[in-house]
């Protein structure tokens, strides 16, 4: 059961919510909307994790921005401090998956003493991954014209609810392993429905000079970097790359996931929170 809070900061008011028991561990997207139903990658925490599942700017009741800037990812990482100190938590973890896990990069990276653990996935350290012929959102992908439609439907006010929701589906099923399970993957409610103005500064100011490469390999943080084996919105090689470059790194594959291992692989992705649990101990 999710529990909502708002909490009051220097930075503003954001809205999150709450679950579980342990130590504190957030968990965010850089451009996605939460409520009390959760959130299926947030979920996975919970049996190990007192998980903060924190709404950003734009997103649900948390403030809206004065400025365009606090939609980047560095400004972002200050809100989460904000929210930290205003939690009275010294400390906490972060997880972090997609976009929520390039944001951890940069949380790890910009704000090193804050952080006890993190762990990110099928994310990337470049915008590259737009370009690779294995990434759906590539030119080079034979599925990237069909995807192009699905995006004007989403976008179109003259598509039905059904339609949008037929054409969301099939976006989702691009990034299965085993599309045919998504019935039950996606069996139980949650949320994460995506906000269009963080989504829209995210594609059009950051990602075109997103390059952290230089940053995290300065990270010394204990950290896990995991990636579908067929992951085919972030390919694989660039959670390889990740790894490459944060020292000290575990570098854990699903190997029967696409960008989903927390749905694909249940078991196998517990195992790995347990993992993470265990990281940096007696350090």
């Amino acid at each position: 059961m999710w529990t909502q809070k708002l909490v009051h900061t220097k930075r503003g008011v954001f809205e999150i919510f709450e679950t579980g028991s342990g130590e504190p561990l957030s968990v965010t997207h850089l451009y996605s909307e939460f409520n009390d139903r959760g959130y299926y990658f947030a979920d996975r925490f919970a049996d190990d994790f007192h998980v903060f599942l924190v709404n950003l700017k734009e997103a649900g009741q948390s403030d809206s921005v004065k400025d365009e800037i606090e939609l980047s990812m560095s400004e972002t990482c200050k809100d989460l401090e904000a929210v930290r100190t205003a939690l009275g938590l010294e400390k906490w973890s972060f997880a972090g998956h997609s976009t929520g896990g390039m944001l951890g990069l940069v949380y790890a990276s910009h704000h090193p003493d804050s952080l006890k653990r993190f762990i990110a996935g099928g994310a990337a350290a470049t915008n590259e991954y737009m370009k690779h012929k294995d990434s759906i959102y590539s030119f080079k992908n034979p599925k990237n014209n069909r995807l192009k439609e699905i995006f004007t439907i989403l976008a179109s006010p003259e598509a039905t609810k059904e339609e949008r929701v037929q054409a969301g589906r099939e976006w989702t099923k691009m990034s299965l392993y085993r599309p045919e399970r998504f019935n039950e993957y996606f069996s139980v409610p949650s949320s994460g429905k995506v906000v269009q103005k963080r989504l829209d500064y995210y594609s059009y100011t950051e990602l075109p000079d997103y390059d952290i490469k230089g940053d995290i390999s300065k990270i010394n943080t204990p950290s896990i970097i995991f990636c579908g084996k067929y992951d085919s919105q972030c390919p694989f090689v660039f959670s390889e790359e990740i790894h490459q470059l944060v020292p000290g790194s575990l570098f854990i594959v699903f190997e029967e996931s696409n960008h989903f291992p927390h749905l694909e692989e249940r078991e196998q992705f517990g195992e790995m929170v347990k993992r993470f649990l265990d990281l940096g101990v007696g350090n």
